[in-house]
């Protein structure tokens, strides 16, 4: 059975906003808005609802331009006080947020669970990770070094590394609290301060990992978290002249746009968008072992990652096993609430995920392909939607050219590696690729030939604290974590010095 939080309802019979309290869980956080070191409220909210049930949860304010306006002179204050902080006392204050959220992590993920979905053992997965990117940065803020470049006598040329200033970033739902972590973490590490909009669907998160870092002894206005209507707060900050960088985690046509806001207004920006990753099975691998990696790997988050496994290349030799035993271990998955610690795959995140998912496997029957297990709604109740294996599909089909973000796994087999690679270039997506095959030859192939931002061979982690992450082609440009991602934080300055040239003596 999995665990159901009870919904009340209003006369009508509508869903109303929970008490948690009756039920021994922890409260859903109230949600404002945090400026200049205060949290406030407004008067216009929208709801969050939780995917599990569709109940409302909570409220989530909606920032007018006056606060936005504060929220860009707050931050303006906080990076006078911040750049001129040492690098060793900001390091101090990042770890200590980065300890209070490990303190907190039971309140953490059960209210990132309620707000986003996923299974508890997933969100507590999720806040370490979000640890782990803090802890990375803080430290190695500790050594943005510049360089000193040889020049002639009395010429001296040094390179410094300065914080661009204040940071526009705008996170995603779908890790509520490991994305703005990213984002703020290198912001701060850098010397920057930050104006973070987070996702209003999974707003409590973000909330939460602000406390942290305000009870850490952040100054006030280096880090402020605002919500509202997406496009009116995008348009604003990026318009503020005292924005000097954007990064947004999202999808490609929401990037698409703001890249072009920025670019109107001449500031760098870190795009991590959508992809649609392509996986290559060679005939000399453990087919089995493959295949459950895959349908786990493929079922965290219920699918909705941008670097989820998704498109399949088997080869035929292989293909019809592979298609046995990942429909076998997809059958084992547990569906359901993700409160219950059984659960393994929880809900989609709203109802336009779902929607999404009927109707890119409608297109994909009708196109001739087959769905192995799933395909179908999972009950009357929530957004859930199972594991669905589909083959014999077409490359024009919509599941094959759109991202599905989504528990859809596309399996295609292959005669020829280098077809394969051909096919899994096709698509304007290069974010993350992974090859499956312990032939040196196969490896070198992938490695110089796939189009992507990560490649990772016979394994499905695509990025960690200390590398680099980001896209190609329409996933985006710049990178977020490793010394690159920190890098994007600053710009260079050359400073060179003419002095007076020494006279030295003959004698």
């Amino acid at each position: 059975m999995t665990t159901a939080i009870p919904c009340s309802t209003d006369s009508r019979g509508a869903p109303t906003q929970l008490d948690l309290r009756e039920h021994s869980m922890p409260a859903y956080p109230q949600i404002g808005l945090f400026i200049g070191g205060g949290w406030r409220q407004t008067t216009a909210t929208t709801p969050v609802l939780n995917p599990a049930d569709d109940c409302e949860i909570g409220r989530v304010p909606r920032a007018t331009a006056a606060d936005l306006d504060d929220a860009v002179a707050a931050a303006v204050a906080g990076f006078a006080v911040w750049r001129a902080t040492s690098p060793d006392a900001r390091c101090r204050i990042m770890l200590r947020a980065s300890d209070l959220l490990r303190e907190r992590i039971d309140e953490i993920a059960h209210v990132m669970t309620l707000e986003q979905g996923k299974p508890i053992a997933q969100s507590r997965s999720e806040i370490l990770r979000a640890c782990e990117i803090i802890d990375w940065d803080a430290n190695e803020g500790r050594r943005l070094y510049g360089r000193q470049i040889p020049a002639g006598p009395g010429m001296t040329h040094i390179v410094v590394r300065e914080p661009l200033g204040v940071v526009a970033a705008f996170a995603p739902w779908n890790f509520p609290i490991s994305s703005p972590a990213r984002k703020v973490a290198g912001a701060l590490a850098a010397g920057c301060s930050v104006i973070l909009k987070a996702a209003e669907e999974t707003p409590a998160s973000a909330v939460l990992l602000a406390r942290a870092f305000q009870d850490a002894g952040l100054p006030d206005g280096v880090l402020n978290l605002v919500f509202g209507v997406p496009s009116e707060i995008s348009s604003h900050l990026i318009a503020s002249p005292a924005v000097r960088l954007v990064t947004f985690t999202g999808s490609v046509p929401v990037g698409k746009r703001l890249a072009s806001l920025a670019g109107e207004h001449m500031k760098p920006a870190i795009m991590e968008l959508g992809g649609h990753c392509p996986v290559f099975v060679c005939d000399d691998v453990d087919v089995d072992e493959v295949a459950r990696q895959s349908a786990m790997v493929k079922a965290r988050n219920a699918g909705q990652v941008c670097v989820a496994p998704t498109r399949f290349y088997v080869d035929r030799r292989i293909h019809d096993a592979f298609v046995e035993a990942f429909a076998h271990h997809a059958a084992t998955l547990r569906i359901g609430d993700g409160l219950d610690p059984d659960v393994t795959m929880g809900p989609l995140a709203n109802r336009r995920r779902l929607d999404a998912m009927e109707n890119l496997v409608l297109d994909a029957v009708a196109r001739g392909g087959v769905a192995v297990t799933g395909g179908a709604r999972h009950g009357n109740r929530g957004y859930f939607y199972p594991m669905t294996v589909l083959k014999d599909l077409p490359d024009d089909a919509r599941c094959m050219v759109e991202e599905p973000f989504g528990p859809l796994a596309l399996i295609t087999p292959f005669g020829d590696l280098d077809e394969a690679i051909g096919k899994g270039n096709a698509l304007p997506f290069g974010l993350a690729a992974y090859g499956f095959t312990h032939d040196a030859d196969r490896v070198a192939a992938m490695s110089a030939r796939v189009e992507c931002g990560n490649l990772a061979i016979n394994h499905y982690t695509a990025s960690s604290a200390e590398t680099p992450f980001g896209g190609v082609k329409d996933s985006g440009y710049g990178r977020e974590g490793g010394i690159e991602g920190l890098l994007c934080y600053t710009s260079a300055k050359n400073i060179s010095h003419l002095t007076r040239p020494t006279v030295h003596s003959t004698r």
